[in-house]
């Protein structure tokens, strides 16, 4: 028995070992220009109408596949070292934070968020889980600025809400009882965020995000801003550079282990990937799982992104920030950009993805 267990390790430990990993630099192995990856350069950096703000406009685009970067492309002024808003994908950003978290003990997903966020003592009912599945049954309404008279969203980042977010959105009413309805809620991110000061005390919170995700993951330059009451702004606020957003990623393709260390539990990332029960979805609109995003159909409708496998997952952004995953093509895909008008589809780029660097994948 003693012989099989050390025989498991080492092969576990050659495994790991021959695995491709970042240091302060990814490993290359740039493709060159073929057909396929000129045709996924000319959809994403098509020209544009600048003045109209009409097509496409993609700021970044890096490819990883299996640990090394295979494809990267930036549009002026953008560089490598261009830190970009990531909008909503801070809030994946979060969910991997709370992992790390959660690894250590400090919360339980049942958990009543009220626990860990004393405003929300007047809904006693939302857990933790259903914060992070977006369904607190609060009455939110995340309109942008096609609607800002309407938009909670708005109310919360730019007018009444915005010295102390997570106290704003807790001041909501309801509309539905906790863990039953799928409502998709920047305010839910933030509440996570805020009793996450609880979780891990005060003293510790500022620098938490680095000391559990970046640093480990050697990301060395970034921005989360803070609202006034000093709270993260886990919906929206999140600055990194594309071959950084690259490393979450990485991270959550290879189950929450980053070398020989297990980030963040495997169970965890499973979560993240995991369906809401009650989760619903527009035809083209990716599903809800644990603040990620996932290519599965809802209903018995088609799948959001029918050229990619059924396996994708994503963290996506307002104007088009994207940080997709693909765990049996080993891909990570990276893309900034700011699109206004629609024309950006998230379905269009995995499929001349995929044409480049796995060729030959069954969606």
């Amino acid at each position: 028995m003693i012989k099989r267990c050390l025989l498991l390790l080492l092969c576990w430990t050659t495994t790991a070992l021959a695995e491709d990993w970042p240091t302060r630099q990814w490993l290359e192995d740039l493709q060159p220009p073929g057909p396929a990856v000129q045709a996924l350069t000319d959809y994403a950096f098509a020209p544009r109408n600048d003045a109209t703000r009409q097509g496409i406009r993609t700021d970044a685009l890096v490819v990883i596949r299996d640990g090394r970067l295979v494809y990267e492309h930036y549009a002026p002024p953008f560089t490598a070292d261009s830190l970009h808003t990531t909008w909503s994908v801070s809030k994946s950003l979060m969910a991997c934070v709370l992992g790390v978290a959660f690894g250590e003990g400090r919360f339980r997903l049942e958990d009543s968020a009220a626990q860990y966020y004393s405003p929300l003592a007047r809904h006693p009912d939302i857990r933790l889980v259903d914060l992070l599945h977006w369904a607190s049954g609060l009455a939110w309404q995340e309109d942008y600025e096609y609607a800002p008279l309407n938009s909670s969203v708005v109310a919360m980042l730019y007018t009444r809400g915005r010295d102390d977010m997570a106290a704003f959105t807790a001041s909501l009413g309801s509309f539905a009882a906790p863990g039953q309805v799928f409502r998709y809620s920047s305010g839910d991110s933030n509440l996570l965020s805020a009793a996450l000061e609880q979780m891990v005390g005060a003293h510790d919170y500022q620098d938490y995000p680095w000391r559990a995700l970046f640093q480990p993951l050697g990301i060395e330059q970034g921005v989360w801003e803070t609202d006034t009451h000093g709270t993260f702004v886990a919906s929206s606020y999140a600055y990194l550079r594309a071959r950084d957003l690259a490393r979450v990623g990485l991270l959550m393709l290879r189950d929450g282990r980053w070398r020989d260390r297990q980030l963040l539990p495997a169970a965890w990332v499973a979560f993240n990937r995991r369906p809401f029960e009650h989760a619903v979805a527009e035809p083209g609109e990716a599903t809800g799982g644990g603040q990620w995003w996932l290519n599965q159909a809802v209903g018995g409708g088609p799948r959001p992104w029918p050229d990619a496998p059924a396996q994708t997952f994503a963290a996506l952004g307002h104007w088009g920030q994207a940080l997709y995953v693909l765990p049996e093509q080993k891909l990570v895909i990276v893309r900034y950009g700011d699109d206004r008008d629609a024309s950006y589809q998230h379905n269009e780029l995995l499929k001349r993805a995929l044409a480049a660097f796995a060729p030959g994948s069954a969606p």
